[in-house]
């Protein structure tokens, strides 16, 4: 393997970014990125601890649940879900943070990278309640950098294409993923069922 282990190195194979794409990066929410925030429904949280270790969760709500503050604040409220809290040991240790919001049908994607908080309670609470239920915990980013990342990952991908997409039936579940890997006595079948209610009762 031709291991590239030096700045140097990486630029003589990929060459120098362009004066365009540098003056892309911004430090604050302009009006571009408010609309995308307001219709992403999914965004991606990417957190490490200070070892370096990293972790990236996914994050959905129904589009416009994440809160725009100002120019540089925004808000991702916290839903049930399996407790790890791998992305909040990561924020209350270092507090760096790089988001990911996904438009469906658009190609192009925001990148926000700042400094996030987790907070237990503020004014801003009320404005997290999804279907009568109110967030225990919400983080809160502090913007840094902003920018658009282009339409070619999405493009090679065939992301939004339906005939690209593999047949749901030829790929494992969840339940036989279990199964299989914590070696369960339970049938993939029973896990698969039980999984289903939980991810629909237990999404607020």
């Amino acid at each position: 393997m031709g291991i590239i282990d030096t700045h140097e190195a990486l630029r003589s194979i990929v060459g120098e970014t362009s004066e365009r794409t540098r003056r892309k990066i911004i430090g604050h929410i302009d009006e571009h990125a408010r609309t995308l925030i307001a219709h992403s429904p999914f965004v991606l949280l990417a957190t490490a601890a200070p070892d370096g270790s990293c972790d990236v969760s996914p994050r959905g709500d129904p589009a416009g649940s994440v809160l725009v503050l100002d120019e540089k604040t925004l808000v991702l409220a916290d839903r049930p879900g399996n407790k790890l809290v791998d992305s909040f040991r990561n924020i209350i240790d270092n507090p760096h943070a790089g988001l990911l919001f996904v438009v469906p049908g658009m190609n192009e994607t925001l990148r926000v990278n700042g400094r996030a908080k987790l907070v237990s309670d503020a004014p801003f609470f009320d404005s997290l309640v999804v279907r009568g239920k109110r967030p225990r915990l919400a983080v809160v980013v502090e913007v840094e950098e902003l920018y658009m990342h282009c339409a070619k990952a999405f493009l090679r991908s065939s992301l939004w294409d339906p005939a690209t997409w593999p047949d749901r039936a030829a790929l494992p579940t969840l339940g036989t993923i279990l199964h299989d890997q914590l070696a369960l006595t339970t049938s993939a079948a029973e896990l698969d069922a039980d999984l289903n209610e939980r991810a629909l009762s237990q999404q607020y």
